[in-house]
């Protein structure tokens, strides 16, 4: 699973700790962005950072979709991208799911890999997250991302275990099965989607460590073992993809953690990372409680030329200006608040351009609505039951997506009862047929 998560175990949607946010004037902040009259760290001037933009041709707006467990495959992101997200992020991919290939990427416990490639040219730029423990099996799985798996599965596994073949034990798929050492793959072939526009390395999801291994936001108590799977990484992908880390503010707040997230996050930059996004809670805290923006706006006064992203509380549109302008971020990563909600980021263009920002209309809804669900019905065609998997997957959306309508509450409990096409379409014309 991703950093980000809409699990029972979150606050609810609520305000961060940063006094004085409230003064910020955001559709003046959003204008002067919009019209190229912002002045970046750095000093540079756009609607993004420039430095951002040279990097990600097409990153043109300071906000992006974070990576979600469990929501941002294609489907999701393709309905941002076509309501103004500039960039999108896939959810956390375990090295070894990536390496192991085959089955086990319907198997994996952190994101199925069919859901995460590129969905062609409609889905760029985006990069790809990913996470583990081994950095020989975090520069193999960025590589093979990056590759589209041109080389066999073997080789791959050569990379990161550096031997002929896996030797035996070593890569299990989730659920204990095992890959046999002696194999090959055959092949490799690349996929005809296109690739991944930059690497995102994950130091801040909020998993268990497991067989004594850190694994995301672990790493910010062990920072030695962090900066060596930061090192691996940066090394194995070609010098003209970005990579750029996630990370928490510190795994808890001990003076002890926060010098560790430091030492990380000097470290990125010296190795060359391009930026990283900061989310601004702790490991410890995961979901609960509110975010510090107090400790973003400390991080821009002690590195002013850094380019850097925000995370944490971004609930509403207005939320992304207030904490650019508040905390100084080089733009803003849109989390939970995105989440049935794709309008966020049409409604930050629509600030920017010095217009107030537009609620969804019932027609709009619906015509999303209907969108979502048959581009979510493409990615799980190849499962078994592609229907009953993408009504199972759509009730969550279905969920957070009735909070737009005049009838929330009666909409949701339509969403929960969905159990295929038919019935998610009876929904739309039942509910969304007018604006009444």
């Amino acid at each position: 699973m991703s950093c980000e998560t809409a699990s029972q175990n979150a606050t609810p949607p609520g305000s961060a700790i940063a006094p004085g946010a409230g003064a910020v004037d955001v559709r003046a902040a959003a204008g002067a962005i919009g019209s190229g009259g912002w002045e970046w760290p750095g000093g540079g001037r756009g609607a993004i950072d420039p430095r951002v933009a040279a990097l990600v041709p097409g990153f043109d707006a300071p906000f992006f979709q974070a990576g979600l467990a469990g929501y941002s495959d294609g489907a999701m992101r393709i309905i941002a991208r076509r309501h103004g997200c500039p960039f999108c992020v896939t959810e956390a991919l375990l090295d070894r799911t990536l390496l192991a290939g085959g089955r086990g990427f319907d198997k994996a416990d952190l994101g199925e890999l069919r859901d995460n490639v590129p969905g062609g040219a409609e889905d760029a730029p985006l990069a790809c997250q990913i996470m583990g423990s081994e950095p020989r099996e975090m520069a193999a799985a960025a590589v093979k991302a990056i590759e589209q798996r041109a080389r066999s599965d073997k080789a791959y596994r050569v990379m990161a275990y550096e031997a002929d073949a896996v030797p035996a034990g070593v890569l299990r798929l989730p659920g204990g099965e095992q890959i046999r050492g002696e194999s090959d793959d055959g092949d490799g072939e690349a996929q005809p989607d296109g690739s991944f526009a930059v690497i995102d390395v994950n130091l801040a999801c909020p998993v268990k460590k497991i067989e004594r291994k850190a694994r995301g936001g672990h790493w910010l108590s062990e920072p030695r073992g962090a900066i060596e799977l930061l090192e691996a990484v940066r090394e194995a992908v070609p010098g003209h993809i970005p990579c750029t880390v996630k990370l928490r503010r510190s795994f808890d707040d001990t003076p002890e953690m926060v010098e560790n997230f430091h030492r990380v996050f000097d470290a990125a930059y010296g190795i060359g990372y391009a930026w990283a996004t900061v989310h601004a809670r702790t490991v410890l805290q995961k979901y609960v409680g509110p975010s510090r923006w107090t400790f973003l706006k400390d991080l821009r006064e002690r590195y002013p030329d850094r380019v850097f992203f925000g995370s944490g509380d971004v609930w509403g549109v207005e939320d992304i200006f207030r904490m650019i302008a508040y905390a100084g971020v080089s733009g803003v990563s849109v989390a939970r608040g995105c989440i049935g909600n794709p309008w966020i980021f049409r409604q930050a263009r629509d600030m920017m351009a010095g217009g107030p920002p537009r609620p969804p209309t019932v027609a709009e809804q619906r015509e999303v609505l209907r969108e979502h669900f048959r581009l979510s019905l493409a990615c799980t065609r190849r499962y078994r039951q592609p229907e009953a998997a993408t009504s199972m997957m759509m009730r969550k959306f279905g969920i957070r997506f009735a909070q737009h309508h005049p009838r929330a509450e009666a909409v949701r409990k339509r969403f929960i009862a969905v159990a295929s096409t038919n019935d998610w379409m009876s929904v739309l014309d039942d509910e969304y047929a007018s604006e009444a």
